[in-house]
C-alpha cells in the first residue's frame, strides 16, 4: 500500500494553475498579433474570454495548494506567507513569486476587458497593451513552474526530468486553447459578429491546438525515452504506466481521449481548409467534445505524473 502524501490539492493546482496561464498566455498573444489590438474584431473577443478565465483559475488553483499547505487549520491561517519571507533561487521560491506577480497582472488584464464597452483604441488601450507584453511572459512561466516544481526533486525518479517541465507547458498552452474555445462554443453564438472573421479565428485556434497537441505527442514520447534509458530506478517509474496500476489510465485516458481523439477530430475539420481554403466550419457539438476531451486530458496526466511520482518510491541521493 503506497501512501500519498500529494492528493487532489495539488493535482488540482497543477491543472487549474496550468490551464489559466496557458489561457492567459494565448489570450495576450491573440490581442498584441492582431496589431496589438489596434484592429477590431472577433479577435478582441477571443482575447477577452482568455482574459477573463486566467485569473479565477489561477487564483483557484493557488488555494488548492495552499488548502495542502494547511494554512486553512486553526492558527495557520498565513503559513503560506513563509513562501515569500524567504527569498533564494529556488524552484518553491522563484515559482510563488512567479505566480503572486501573474495574478496581479492578469487581474489588472481582465480589468480591461471587464467593462461591456471594452474595445480597441478605448481608454485603456495602452494599459491593456502594456498588460499583454507581461502577461506572455508570465504565463509561460507560471506553467513551466508547475512541471519544475516536481522535477526539480532528485529522490522521486518519475518526477526527476528536464523534459517535465516542457511537457506541463505545452499542456498548459493546448488547455488554455481548449479552455477558450470551449467558452467561444457555449456562449460565442450568442453575441453578433461578423461569422466569416469568427470561424476563422476559431480555426486559427483549432489549428494551434492540433498543432500543440502534436508537439505534447512528441515531448511524451521523449519523456517516457529519456525516463526509460536512464540509469537507475527510473526504470521502475516508468514501469508504473507501461504495464503497472496507473497503464490504463495513462493509455485510455490521457493519450487516447486526452491526445489521439481530439487531434484527429480536429484534423477532420482543419486540413479542408489548410489544403483547398475550404470555408472552415466545425458543429458546435463537436467543438465542444474536442475541447472537453482536451481538457480532461490535461487533468488526467497531472493526475498520472503526480500519483506515479508516489507510488514509485523515493530514492537515496
Amino acid at each position: 500500500m503506497h501512501e500519498l502524501n500529494w492528493g487532489l490539492p495539488v493535482i488540482l493546482y497543477l491543472f487549474l494553475g496550468g490551464m489559466g496561464a496557458g489561457a492567459g498566455a494565448v489570450s495576450a498573444s491573440i490581442f498584441l498579433r492582431s496589431g496589438g489590438g489596434d484592429l477590431a474584431g472577433s479577435n478582441f473577443r477571443f482575447a477577452r474570454w482568455g482574459a477573463m478565465l486566467a485569473p479565477p483559475l489561477v487564483i483557484l488553483g493557488t488555494a488548492m495548494i495552499v488548502l495542502e499547505l494547511g494554512s486553512f487549520q486553526a492558527g495557520n491561517w498565513f503559513r503560506f506567507i513563509n513562501l515569500f519571507l524567504t527569498i533564494n533561487l529556488s524552484p518553491m521560491s522563484i515559482g510563488s513569486w512567479v505566480l503572486a506577480l501573474f495574478i496581479l497582472v492578469s487581474l489588472a488584464y481582465a480589468y480591461t476587458f471587464i467593462s461591456k464597452a471594452a474595445r480597441p483604441g478605448d481608454e485603456l488601450h495602452n494599459m491593456r497593451k502594456m498588460l499583454a507584453w507581461a502577461m506572455v511572459p508570465l504565463g509561460v512561466g507560471v506553467a513551466l513552474y508547475t512541471g519544475i516544481l516536481l522535477g526539480a526533486m532528485p529522490a522521486r525518479p518519475f518526477w526527476n526530468s528536464p523534459i517535465l517541465a516542457m511537457l506541463f507547458l505545452v499542456s498548459a498552452l493546448s488547455t488554455g486553447v481548449a479552455a477558450i474555445l470551449l467558452v467561444r462554443s457555449l456562449f460565442g453564438h450568442k453575441q453578433k459578429v461578423n461569422e466569416q472573421a469568427f470561424e476563422q479565428h476559431s480555426y486559427l485556434l483549432s489549428s494551434s491546438d492540433m498543432l500543440l497537441i502534436g508537439m505534447e505527442i512528441l515531448v511524451i514520447f521523449l519523456f517516457v525515452m529519456y525516463a526509460h534509458l536512464t540509469i537507475g530506478s527510473v526504470e521502475e517509474a516508468v514501469a508504473v504506466i507501461m504495464g503497472g496500476e496507473l497503464t490504463t489510465l495513462f493509455w485510455f485516458g490521457f493519450v487516447v481521449l486526452g491526445l489521439l481523439l481530439p487531434a484527429a477530430i480536429e484534423l477532420k475539420y482543419v486540413m479542408p481548409t489548410l489544403l483547398y481554403q475550404k470555408a472552415y466550419a466545425m458543429p458546435r457539438t463537436m467543438e465542444i467534445l474536442i475541447c472537453a476531451l482536451v481538457i480532461v486530458g490535461g487533468f488526467m496526466l497531472r493526475y498520472i505524473v503526480v500519483i506515479a511520482g508516489q507510488v514509485t518510491g523515493p530514492v537515496g541521493i
